[in-house]
């Protein structure tokens, strides 16, 4: 049996979601890839019943939302079931301790809680655990990924619960990207323990992610569940949107055979950035390591040369983006010894030379969220009107650069797009050609992947094989470890890691 719905969703008598068969088996773990903006969560929300019917008008297998809202199903969804938000500080409350949350409601006498809350905080002293228990929850504190296990093991306290009393059929769980946060060690550990629960009694689910990945894991470790697991991805057709089957094939065999970005011969005495470890950043000594293992009091250095793609990793949280802003002067920090190709840069350079020598120049920078990089009350076309390019780009330039990332063909009319109006995955394209159309020696890329779908992937990997072949330097950042593992080589990683406090 399968959930189907109809579901059209206006503002102001403009339809900006429009689907005919938004549909998922019942009884399955259903992941739900596509683009980001494409419209996967507000359709989760909308079944779910969480959208506000005065301010939106919708219909859902032609009842209008407060009849579907009244519906004995749609009850069922949320008395039963649990919806895990994208993003947790919109859940969780900063007036109320984490311990109080975690026992709000329905979840005051659900079961399980020592027990979730060690298994999503793996190797975690419970000392630690505790503590946290009592903080309330503020921006920077917990993390961004203990914010999003808090609300993880919410949901599994009312699952618990709900299998307990023989309901947990009649619920609906939908988790929204609930691994954006999570490094690949705790994404692993949510997933077991969501696939442990369903082996004890299955429920429908619905996983929203841009985490290819994710496929390998349950490929390698959760087989037995393959039968009970299904793979969709929503897309854009016109004005419309299209939920197709996935399949998991496509990106296993794709991954398989993408071959590693080998650096081109060439003249690798001089490097075009060299960065010592050992500087300091909000009390913390940073160091390199070309190894997880490598141990010392070596700070390590990290360089890059011409036709080279190096690969930078560390733990969520321990600085990959400050460095990266550190790089391109965007960040002060103590003891800084770099070279950028014959400048050297030091804690004292003035600001105004990195602006006059780096920036759009020596490096060009992607940053991690387009919504913060791009002016989104510009065009499309006055994204790169604004470059400093010579001579500067045409519409038509822009527009077979626009085709390099976008499916299908690009219209002129596109140019005159408002950036607000873009989803996410079209802004984040937006954002990675911004930057290479530059064309600089150098390109760091934070997150490159963000919020795109599988053919976006695979046009982003292409397009950065093609800048390396010309003999560009690339320094990736990335949580995205099984594909960049699978294209840059092994001995082009670096770790970045504190050396201690200072």
């Amino acid at each position: 049996m399968s959930l189907q719905f109809n579901i059209r969703i206006a503002k102001h008598r403009r339809t900006f979601i429009a689907i005919d068969h938004f549909e998922f088996p019942e009884q399955k773990v259903t992941f739900l890839f596509g683009e980001s903006g494409i419209g996967k969560s507000i359709l989760s929300k909308a079944i779910y019943g969480l959208l506000n019917p005065l301010r939106l008008d919708i219909h859902i297998n032609g009842d209008s939302y407060p009849d579907y809202l009244r519906s004995a199903r749609t009850q069922k969804f949320r008395e039963a079931g649990f919806f895990v938000f994208q993003e947790p500080s919109s859940h969780l409350n900063p007036l109320i301790r984490l311990q109080a949350q975690l026992r709000e409601g329905s979840l005051a006498d659900a079961p399980g809680e020592q027990e979730i809350l060690r298994h999503l905080w793996n190797h975690t002293p419970e000392q630690e655990i505790r503590k946290l228990l009592e903080v309330y929850p503020k921006p920077h504190r917990p993390s961004g990924g203990e914010k999003q296990r808090f609300l993880l093991a919410m949901a599994f306290k009312k699952l618990l619960r709900m299998q307990q009393e023989g309901r947990a059929q009649e619920g609906l769980y939908v988790f929204d990207e609930p691994s954006g946060s999570l490094d690949n060690h705790f994404r692993n550990r949510f997933l077991e323990m969501l696939f442990q629960r369903f082996r004890k009694g299955p429920f429908s689910a619905i996983f929203i992610t841009h985490d290819y990945s994710i496929i390998s894991e349950i490929y390698s470790r959760h087989a037995d569940l393959r039968e009970q697991i299904a793979f969709k991805e929503l897309s854009r057709q016109d004005d419309r949107l299209v939920l197709q089957d996935f399949a998991p094939r496509a990106y296993l065999d794709w991954l398989k055979l993408e071959q590693s970005m080998e650096t081109p011969p060439g003249d690798r005495r001089k490097p075009l950035l060299t960065m010592k470890g050992g500087y300091e950043i909000f009390g913390k000594k940073m160091i390199f390591r070309r190894n997880r293992e490598e141990k010392g009091p070596d700070p390590g250095m990290l360089q890059i040369h011409r036709g080279e793609i190096v690969y930078l990793k560390a733990a969520s949280g321990v600085g990959k983006t400050t460095l990266a802003k550190i790089i391109m002067g965007l960040q002060p920090c103590r003891r800084l010894e770099m070279r950028i190709g014959e400048l050297a840069f030091s804690e004292n350079t003035p600001r105004r030379v990195w602006q006059q020598q780096v920036w759009a120049k020596k490096i060009g920078m992607v940053f991690q969220h387009a919504d913060e990089a791009l002016n989104l009350n510009s065009t499309v076309q006055a994204v790169f009107a604004g470059l400093p390019i010579q001579p500067p780009l045409t519409p038509a330039s822009i527009v077979q650069l626009l085709n390099e990332l976008f499916e299908g063909t690009i219209e002129p009319a596109f140019l005159n797009q408002k950036v607000s109006l873009l989803s996410g995955g079209q802004k984040q394209r937006l954002n990675l050609l911004r930057t290479l159309a530059l064309d600089t020696d150098l390109v760091l890329l934070d997150e490159p992947l963000n919020g795109l779908d599988f053919l976006s992937i695979q046009r982003v990997i292409a397009a950065l094989k093609e800048k390396q072949q010309e003999g560009k330097a690339i320094l990736m950042i990335s949580h995205n470890e099984e594909i960049f593992e699978a294209v840059i080589p092994v001995e082009n990683s670096y770790y970045l890691d504190f050396a201690g406090g200072v």
